[in-house]
This record gives structure tokens, sequence and C-alpha cells, in this order.
């Protein structure tokens, strides 16, 4: 019997692409609304209620109100890719990689990793839980973005004629982002975040930089890329690169859609300075793709199935 799926905000970026990985599944039937019926609370509430897994793609009042819509007895299992409940208690934090398949799969209510956060966490968390990173470190994360991770309003800005070729935000601090980043990679104080859009429409780099000679007992760059590979070692999704260095890293304004993960770790000759890059599509891992890669464990199904992947 197919698993009945809801997308509550399926006329949105994200929900729209987790409606295409889902497309020609027979494992799941999709519950849908009609324009009226979704600004309906009651049409919505009887089909987040019907559903096995509801998928909210909304604003983070609107997902908090959607799952106080949901009967505790319905059974209804939860995937919120809203950034409301990322570090709340009874909330399984929806990064299998990190926090293990078998937990995401057992879990009634799966909170969605942001975009920006995917690439550091990635990074960083392993590290710090190996002793090879201080978690008492002031971190900082520098990160872009294409812009179809803004939203409808940004997308049309950008997209609308003298649009701008780079946008640098969260200038006032306090980013809704740091929190995530902070619990997750288990850190002593919130790191700086500093992220940007550019006129691409997808993909995202996220980069940590360290400055090692003032890092006590921290390690080479070496033993972090080799702890890397061995932490992801077999995932399907997330790819560490070794070997030599590339002379650059790029996101082309033609990106396809994809659902991987690639990290690097770049390193002077000295050893007294490092570079943590985080490669990802912002719609993909970032956002739908995670989605889908959560909905198939909970539903128990092969965790790549209907992702979009191109790693070797």
């Amino acid at each position: 019997m197919a698993h009945k799926v809801f997308i509550d905000g399926a006329a949105g970026t994200t929900g729209l692409e987790i409606a295409e990985r889902l497309s020609g599944r027979s494992e799941f039937s999709l519950i849908t609304l009609d324009d009226a019926q979704r600004k309906d609370a009651g049409a919505r509430r009887d089909a987040l209620n019907e559903a096995d897994v509801a998928i909210l793609c909304l604003p983070d009042e609107a997902a908090i109100e959607a799952v106080s819509l949901i009967d505790p007895t319905a059974g209804t299992r939860m995937i919120d890719a809203s950034s409301a409940h990322r570090t709340a208690s009874g909330w399984c934090y929806g990064f299998p990689e990190l926090v293990g398949r078998e937990r995401v799969a057992n879990a009634l209510r799966v909170s969605n990793p942001g975009c920006y956060p995917t690439g550091f966490l990635a990074l960083v968390a392993p590290l710090v839980r190996a002793g090879l990173l201080p978690a008492d470190w002031p971190y900082t994360v520098h990160a872009v973005s294409g812009y179809s991770g803004g939203g409808k309003a940004l997308i049309e800005r950008f997209e609308a004629a003298g649009a701008p070729a780079f946008r640098a935000y969260g200038l006032q601090m306090g980013h809704k982002h740091v929190p995530e980043m902070q619990a997750h990679a288990g850190l002593v104080h919130e790191p700086v975040f500093s992220p940007s859009v550019i006129d691409t429409f997808r993909g995202m780099v996220v980069e940590i930089p360290l400055p090692l000679a003032a890092m006590p007992g921290v390690a080479t760059p070496d033993a972090m890329r080799d702890a890397l590979a061995a932490f992801y070692a077999g995932s399907p999704i997330v790819r560490v690169h070794q070997g030599a260095a590339p002379a650059e890293l790029l996101l082309p304004h033609d990106a396809v859609p994809h659902d991987d993960l690639e990290l690097w770790v770049f390193g002077n000759a000295q050893g007294t300075q490092a570079r943590l890059l985080a490669r990802l599509d912002n719609l993909g891992k970032g956002a739908s793709g995670a989605a889908v890669q959560s909905l198939n464990l909970l539903c128990g199904l092969p965790e790549t199935a209907g992702l979009r992947l191109t790693s070797a």
C-alpha cells in the first residue's frame, strides 16, 4: 500500500521540488488541495490528519500552526522544512549522516536542516566530535547561495530588470540559522555568519576559514580531511574530495538540480591555515532533497530513492 503524503505549502519552491522528486513513484500517494482548499483551515486539517507523512513547506509561524492542526491520535508523521523546530525538543534533526539513519527512520517529527547549516555542520560537527577542532573556538562562516533560496519575492527581484548581482544580508546579526549551527555542532560560542546571494538560480558554497596557527592542539588539514572521509565512508550522498586541490570552485548559472553534498579541506604548505568548504544545491541537499531522504527513511525505503545524485 502506498504511503499517503501531504505537502503543506506545495506551491512554494521547496514543495514543488519535493513533488518533482516524488512524481512517478508508486510508493507514495500525494494528497493534493486546489487553490481554494489550500487557504481553508478545515481542508488543510483534514489533509494533515489523513496523511501518513505531512511535509511542511511553510514559513515558521504557519508551520507551527500546521503542527497544532494535527490530532496526536492520527498517527501522522511530520517533516518540517521551516526553521521553526530545528532546535526544538521532541524533534529529530533530519541530517541522517550526523544523527543516524535509524533515529530519523524511527522519528515522529523530523526538522529539515537549513541549507547553510547543512554545509557548515557537515564539515564542523564531525571534527568537533572527534576532538580535531575545538568546541570553544569563535568560528566564522562565509557562504554564498543562489537566489532560489529566498522564496518567490527574492526570485522575482533577481529575475527583474536591473536585478542585483550580489546581495549581502544578515548584517544585523542574529540570523535564524545561527542557533541551529551552534547547537548541532556542539559549540560554546555562536559562529559569526556571513551569508550572501548571487545572480544564479541554484547552488551554494559554505566556507569556514581556520587560522590554525592560533588554535592550540588543532589537527592538521590532512588529518581533518582523512577524518571526514572516514566519517562519510560509504555515504551515497556526501563526498569528501581528496588528492590535488582544484584551482577554483564554481557555481554555474545553468546548474542542474542535484542532491549531493561535496566537501573539501584546503591547507597552506606551512600548515598554519585551512579552509573548509562545502558545495551543494540549496534546493537539493539543502532543502527538498534532504526532505525526500528523510521521507524515504521514515517509510522504510532506500534513502536515495528518487534523489538526483551525481557523485561518483
